[in-house]
């Protein structure tokens, strides 16, 4: 098996082995920050607040549900950190700043420079932005008891830096909410224009070295998460399949679980663990984030 311990030490140098038992030691610390955050979390009651319900794309699952970041308001993405150990002994590192803004009603736009660093253990070592994101959510109603929520969403994933992709990559992405007195329910399907070749580099070459430039096919999840409103928490799971653009006929499935914290007014804090469930790589990733949310009195009307 690629990823066994006793293989890695008859075929690897002290000084690589040294490089992975880091790596090893950097999760151990991930899954101890998310084990001591869930500990923190359970015990205390804040005030009533609704923020820790907007699940971003990627905070924690990557099924994201119908509403958009409120009018006038901004949230800042400040440490959305995703670990990533494929089988084949690839570490990569990726951190994704993002910044949102409420310009229309339930419409927000979205700004994002993701970057990578990517470390094989035999040495070779990458780094780079992965593309600049660009987008933008809109709301069409408020649920009822007979309709769930619904959302459209457009990005562009421009091509930018050492891991972005060789030509502007374009998505669409339909999304529902459903909520029930025990859970919600969030359904999201994506669609990606254009070829998925062009270039030196193909999508796959990029992916084997650790690259993050893949945009897949299409992409399509169910989530459902449950809400603790007396202490500001949602915890949540989901599952999706997806298929790559380089060619590939194979569906990829994966799942998810999440917790999302609402530790003040201002503060939100979300933490995950995942599986690629099929595929080549049969990654696991954990991911770690904290968002800021603020707004300017400048910007509303009449200030």
């Amino acid at each position: 098996m690629p990823g066994n311990p006793i293989r890695l030490q008859s075929t690897t140098t002290p000084r690589d082995r040294a490089r992975i038992r880091g790596h090893r030691r950097s999760v151990f610390v991930l899954l101890l920050a998310c084990a001591s955050f869930s500990a923190i979390a359970l015990p205390g009651a804040l005030s009533a607040q609704t923020d820790y319900y907007n699940t971003d794309k990627g905070r924690p699952l990557t099924v994201e549900d119908a509403y958009a970041t409120e009018r006038y308001a901004f949230e800042l993405q400040l440490a959305p950190v995703r670990l990533e150990r494929t089988a084949g002994g690839i570490y990569q590192w990726g951190i994704e700043p993002e910044i949102a803004y409420g310009i229309l009603p339930r419409t927000h736009i979205e700004i994002g420079a993701p970057l990578s660093y990517v470390d094989t253990g035999r040495g070779g070592r990458k780094s780079g932005i992965a593309g600049i994101e660009i987008s933008a959510l809109h709301n069409l109603n408020v649920e009822t008891r007979t309709l769930p929520a619904l959302g459209i969403a457009g990005d562009v994933l421009l091509p930018v830096g050492a891991f972005g992709p060789d030509e502007a990559v374009f998505s669409a992405t339909g999304i529902a909410t459903r909520t029930f007195r025990w859970a919600r329910f969030h359904l999201n399907g994506q669609y990606t224009f254009g070829s998925g070749d062009g270039g030196e580099t193909s999508l796959a070459s990029e992916r084997e070295a650790g690259g993050t430039a893949e945009v897949s096919r299409w992409l399509a999840g169910l989530a459902v998460d449950r809400t603790f409103p007396l202490r500001s928490m949602l915890i949540g799971g989901e599952v999706f399949a997806s298929r790559s653009r380089d060619g590939s006929d194979e569906v990829q499935w994966n799942t998810t679980i999440g917790l999302r914290k609402q530790l003040s007014p201002y503060f939100n804090i979300d933490g995950g663990i995942g599986k690629q469930l099929s595929g080549d790589s049969r990654s696991w990733f954990l991911t770690f984030g904290l968002s800021r949310a603020f707004a300017i009195r400048s910007f509303f009307p009449g200030a």
